[in-house]
């Protein structure tokens, strides 16, 4: 789809919803708060509320300054229940609707979060903010580059609270760590490496095409992206390993980790340039995405590094450290040139001399859910600890190093090694996925890697230089219906 097509689709989109959203009070005014006084309940509502969604509704339904009033999702017998589930908690059951849509008309409703899976993350995040809520979105806030910037910008638009549920952005531990390690207490950063080392099985295998339930709006599901047969055994979850729908794992736990060290980083921007090098190893199943790689983004200062694992340890007999890299398994190392910082979960760290001598210990994390409440109330968006653009910007470095793995070419772990011989920190990852792969019986002889091209992008326009293949991945063509809308500068 060309750029132009892509901008008309988009201005029709925005049509389309301003129309509707005049309905609400012509956009709830968008400096008006969200709720009208501290002693208030914030009208709320749940899109999406299995798996993730779950939490959701752990979170906020029940609080004494939250009136859960409506849950939303595709599957109808899944919303059924989690109302159920509300009521017994609260003592109040809300309202289920299939579409998020309808609820968007309600003025009582000052806030919504959405649990979704990833491809709808974008466009519920920008209808809910037209329409005058504030949006508590589940990472990764995007499932491209290019509506995540759109996100992004309609909240700085209409002066929205959007927070993304980078939850380690809320920890004061990893605040603490990430100011120790920028205020040069280790002296310069090196590199930062993220790891995402977490089996994932095979999803199997369908002959034919999965029968969807009645009560499932499949339509409704597939929303933004392409409606296809499915020939994995079951709908939910395993969307994220169909590049339809999800992100792999580096878009799913990895977002996690890539967000945490580009945090330690500084980086403010998407990196320069990007290659990734992996493939999706050890099965044949109904998946797509990439369980085994290696992406490489080359900031200037500093390089980030992530490593995304899906194969269980076929043995103890494993070389000590290869799934589990210098104490993280889950989690990022930071080496500067005095020392290195292990941060192992959401809410710990721990910095060591090069020695391997323990310097200082972070410990404790806080309440992501809280802090977005809090800054609905005050309306002040710079109190966000995860702002949208925080959120864009670690979802669009998952989504580059995509990029570059599906315009790979096929090699065998020798090429692949000797595609990065030159740079010593790629080598030495690579080095240890091949030693990883070789413990879990898959052979790597013949041409099964994809070895994905170094993009330069322009960090300003976040697209590409001279590469229209790499290009066209920012973006995704649209579904009648779905459209995500474009804002426009000014």
């Amino acid at each position: 789809m060309s750029f132009n097509r892509r901008s008309f689709l988009g201005r029709a989109a925005l049509g389309a919803a301003a129309v509707s959203a005049s309905r609400v009070a012509n956009l709830q005014a968008a400096e008006e708060p969200a709720s009208k006084s501290p002693n208030e309940k914030i009208g709320f509502a749940i899109i999406g509320v299995g798996g993730r969604g779950g939490e959701h509704i752990n979170e906020f339904a029940g609080r004494t300054d939250v009136d859960m009033m409506y849950l939303c999702d595709a599957d109808e017998q899944q919303g059924e229940r989690r109302c159920g589930e509300v009521e017994k908690k609260t003592g109040r059951r809300p309202k289920f609707v299939k579409d998020f849509r309808e609820v968007l008309n309600d003025p009582k409703i000052h806030a919504v979060s959405t649990a979704t899976p990833n491809h709808w993350h974008s466009l519920v995040s920008i209808l809910a903010m037209q329409a005058g809520k504030d949006v508590y979105v589940e990472k990764p806030v995007s499932h491209n580059v290019w509506e995540g910037r759109q996100a992004a910008m309609w909240s700085t638009k209409l002066s929205r609270i959007c927070q993304c549920g980078t939850q380690s952005r809320s920890s004061p531990s990893l605040k603490e760590a990430v100011a120790f390690v920028r205020e040069g207490k280790l002296g310069k950063i090196q590199y930062a490496i993220g790891t995402c080392y977490k089996p994932r099985p095979s999803i199997g295998k369908l002959d034919k095409p999965l029968q969807i339930p009645a009560y499932i709006d499949y339509d409704l599901w597939c929303g933004p992206a392409e409606k296809r047969e499915l020939f994995r055994p079951r709908l939910s979850y395993d969307w994220h390993w169909d590049y339809n729908t999800g992100n792999g794992d580096m878009g799913n736990q990895g977002i996690h980790q890539m967000d945490i060290a580009r945090w330690f980083l500084g980086e403010q921007q998407l990196s320069p340039k990007v290659m990734s090098i992996g493939e999706r190893l050890g099965y044949e199943d109904a998946g797509d995405t990439a369980n085994t790689q290696v992406v490489y983004h080359d900031y200037e200062k500093a390089p980030l590094i992530f490593e995304t694992r899906g194969l269980p340890k076929k043995d103890m007999n494993y070389k000590e450290g290869m799934d589990n890299y210098r104490g993280s398994t889950v989690g990022v190392i930071v080496q500067c040139e005095q020392g290195y910082v292990v941060i192992p979960s959401y809410s710990n760290a721990t910095a060591f001399d090069n020695d391997g001598k323990e310097l200082q210990s972070w410990k404790g994390g806080g309440n992501h859910f809280v802090n977005f409440l809090d800054c609905v109330r005050s309306r002040k968006r710079e109190n966000l600890n995860a702002d949208i653009l925080e959120g864009h910007l670690s979802s669009a470095l998952c989504h580059t190093g995509t990029i570059s793995h599906r315009l790979g070419q096929k090699m065998t772990g020798e090429q692949a090694l000797e595609a990065v011989k030159d740079n010593e920190r790629y080598s030495d990852s690579m080095t240890r996925m091949a030693e990883h792969l070789k413990v879990n019986g898959v052979n790597i002889e013949s041409p099964s890697i994809s070895v994905g091209p170094w993009l330069e992008m322009d960090p300003t326009t976040e697209r590409f230089k001279d590469n229209d293949a790499a290009n066209l991945l920012l973006t995704r063509p649209y579904r009648a219906g779905y459209v995500v809308p474009e804002c426009q500068q000014g």
